[in-house]
């Protein structure tokens, strides 16, 4: 299969995933209890014919496909709505606050990957004492819930030694990266646990590979046999986990975002959910739907340039 065809084929498969998942992410709303009016009405009485007005301008008497497909072609043309919590358009809120989010989600990546492949990479190379610290390490890590770093840290570093700020998300690109570090390492703790022990295992499994012992035998030297035959064979199976790590820190930022009062999308769709804001829900939850299916199809992509065994379509290496 060559590229393009199987680029081809990834694109609408992804089409066809989006479209099911926005018939979920606007039906969801509606399943809980309450609707859009009895928020906007904030528990008081209201006359027949103010609430027939409020039925109207949100379109909540029309047939539930009716709805679906009118939010769906708006949706198509960037159109999300309008937010019946902040009484202005979706798109704006968005572009407002997802800036603040995806600037938190690439530093705390940063943070799973560098931190994830060395330790990993250390457990497994040097073994030992080193393997057994970082056993310790990354078993603390996992444990550790996201909103619990999030306290823990901002505790200790922001109010007790006051080396960060406790909240906010910063002005320019420099005081953002001051007051989302903490934030980004309380999102990052559990993925580079999870990513360290991955990389741990998997190289562990290369090293006993025949491979790295008829490379060993013809004298190659120790340092490229880990680079080239150990870490690189490896670096496929870590490779499939990033699906799994970016759609965890786009969840976990709910909690995090929260915590430390940033403003961003995670935010957002905590205080939008609470409020029965309908179109911020189902925009944000497109959204992260959509970011998940493009990195997985970025992993896809990339997983045959690292790992020659695995063909265009194919996670499975062969034997």
């Amino acid at each position: 299969m060559n590229f393009l065809r199987f680029a081809a084929r990834r694109l609408g498969e992804m089409a066809a995933t989006l479209l099911a998942a926005s018939f979920v992410v606007f039906g969801a709303m509606y399943l809980a209890p309450g609707s859009p009016a009895s928020f906007l009405l904030a528990g008081r009485s209201a006359s027949p014919e103010a609430l027939a007005a409020i039925n109207a301008q949100y379109h909540l008497n029309d047939p539930f496909l009716v709805r679906y497909f009118r939010w769906l072609g708006d949706v198509v043309h960037g159109d999300f709505g309008r937010s019946i919590t902040y009484r202005t358009d979706v798109s704006r809120l968005l572009a407002d606050r997802l800036p603040s989010t995806l600037m938190l989600v690439a530093m705390a990546l940063v943070v799973v990957v560098v931190l994830g492949l060395v330790l990993g990479w250390i457990g497994s190379v040097r073994g030992g004492a080193a393997d057994s610290a970082v056993l310790v390490t990354t078993t603390f890590a996992v444990g550790t819930p996201s909103f619990v770093a999030a306290v823990l840290l901002q505790g200790l570093f922001a109010v007790n030694l006051g080396w960060f700020p406790s909240s906010g998300a910063g002005d320019g690109f420099a005081d953002m990266l001051w007051h989302l570090t903490l934030p980004a390492v309380a999102l990052a703790l559990y993925l580079v646990g999870m990513l360290a022990r991955v990389t741990r295992s998997a190289m562990l499994e290369a090293l006993d590979g025949e491979h790295v012992t008829v490379a060993r035998s013809r004298g190659v030297p120790e340092r490229q046999v880990i680079h080239r035959h150990v870490f690189r064979n490896a670096l496929g199976t870590v490779l499939t986990t990033g699906g799994l790590i970016v759609s965890t820190l786009l969840v976990c930022t709910i909690l995090v975002e929260t915590a430390f009062s940033i403003g961003g999308i995670g935010q957002l769709l905590e205080l939008s959910t609470t409020t029965k804001d309908f179109p911020t829900v189902q925009a944000i939850s497109l959204i992260i739907v959509a970011l998940f299916m493009i990195v997985n199809l970025i992993v896809d992509l990339l997983l045959p340039l690292v790992d020659p065994r695995i063909t265009l379509g194919s996670r499975r290496s062969s034997a």
